[in-house]
């Protein structure tokens, strides 16, 4: 088996293992006791679309799955009360496992609920057959998606929220600067209920930063994992929304540049952390060894626990997250290949049977290659599998293109040529 198909085969595993089959539920990590994450659902449904295609499961299989997480979301509880799944056809970023309620007095989260149903319509999208079982996830995916209640999200205004909680109401803050939140806006601007104009997508567009970094210009975001996420899904090579057509430049090619962005910040390594260069690279938001203050090189060095560590402007405290260097493979083969087999030579216990785990070789009394997370991560591993796939064979752009929602997203937002 070849380095990608092994990367991606171990990643696909997570989904496998860490679902609850009574109602479709995925756990967000894998220490015990995790709750679900409704981010972690919409990637297996993704996956196991790809799964089915790959054949590293049955389609009878792949569908039963799939109609199981459908069926709950169906069936869940909906209201203000704060125990319940979720409201206004949304849901609470973290879920009970078991009984699929609301976990730790969580967010109800727009953008995890975006991810949710990107992976419910991929399901619709992908099994068109004439059985009961594939005819009945394409009518539970069209009816959830047009559940989601997007002008309700706009609290007012015309960026939508970050989030709602039954205790207080809607989050103070709000989508600022680019991110993953263009799959958010994507979705509600192609809603078949309550679709947004392309006046709330302006908005938030005109938060965003341009910059010149390391010789590169391109619209800047620090973590790896916002040039990935949207792109799991959305096919933004060669279409252009406004803000792109005045930079002559378009999505993919700006994931592009900060990909060789991250690749020179770990060949520099202005900080000195260890295990840093050319075939080992990639911050982005992952687990850490912190959060803790230890001495290190001669320096007390603050550790972080989760955090969205970034380039080049940090946070950066030595943990690098394989995951998200193997998910820009579409981006730049050349230099993820190498830092694929890297990994395994220089971090072996970081590549596990159920995906990749972040490390830290800077961290001190560690082990011998370094601190390791305990735990992989589903939404890590849902990227690994997407993107690998995007890249040997484009499976869930082309198949996502000839959705009508997600094309109408975005000519609404603005997009234009290629494709569209």
């Amino acid at each position: 088996m070849d380095i990608v198909s092994r990367v991606q085969r171990d990643a696909f595993r997570y989904f496998e293992r860490t679902v609850n089959p009574a109602n479709g539920l995925v756990a967000d990590n894998t220490r015990p006791g995790s709750h679900a994450s409704i981010a972690a659902v919409g990637f297996a449904l993704s996956c196991y679309a790809v799964g089915a295609e790959r054949g590293f499961m049955p389609r009878a299989e792949a569908t039963r799955r799939s109609l199981t997480a459908l069926r709950f979301f169906r069936d869940s509880p909906q209201g203000e009360a704060p125990d319940t799944s979720g409201y206004r056809g949304f849901y609470y970023h973290f879920l009970d496992m078991h009984s699929g309620r609301r976990a730790w007095k969580c967010e109800l989260s727009l953008v995890d609920s975006a991810i949710l149903i990107a992976g419910m319509l991929t399901a619709g999208q992908y099994f068109d057959g004439d059985s009961e079982g594939e005819a009945e996830t394409r009518e539970l995916a069209e009816m959830l998606y047009a559940r989601a209640d997007w002008k309700w999200a706009l609290n007012d205004g015309l960026a939508i929220s970050h989030g709602w909680k039954p205790e207080c109401g809607f989050l103070r803050y709000g989508w600022e600067g680019y991110s993953e939140a263009i799959l958010l806006y994507v979705l509600a601007l192609g809603s078949p209920g309550s679709s947004l104009t392309e006046d709330s997508y302006r908005a938030w567009t005109s938060t965003y930063q341009w910059e010149n970094l390391y010789g590169r210009d391109l619209l800047y975001s620090g973590p790896l994992f916002v040039h990935q996420l949207s792109h799991a899904w959305i096919d933004f090579r060669g279409i252009r929304d406004a803000f792109m057509r005045a930079k002559h430049s378009d999505y993919f090619e700006n994931s592009r540049q900060a990909v060789r962005l991250q690749w020179e910040y770990a060949v520099q390594n202005p900080r000195g952390f260890r295990g840093y260069g050319s075939r080992s690279w990639g911050l982005s938001a992952c687990d850490g060894p912190g959060p803790a203050t230890q001495h290190f090189d001669g320096r007390d060095q603050r550790f972080l626990g989760y955090a969205a560590r970034g380039v080049p402007y940090g946070p950066d405290d030595g943990t690098l997250a394989p995951a998200a260097a193997a998910a820009s493979l579409p981006f730049a083969p050349d230099l993820v290949l190498p830092a694929l087999e890297h990994l395994y030579e220089a971090a072996p216990e970081a590549a596990t049977e159920l995906g990749f785990k972040c490390f830290n070789p800077s961290f001190p009394s560690a082990g011998r290659h370094g601190w390791i997370s305990p735990a992989s991560f589903a939404i890590d591993q849902g990227a690994v599998v997407l993107m690998i796939e995007n890249h040997r064979s484009s499976f869930l752009w082309e198949l996502l293109r000839r959705n009508r929602h997600l094309a109408q997203g975005l000519r609404r937002a603005g997009f234009r040529g290629g494709w569209l």
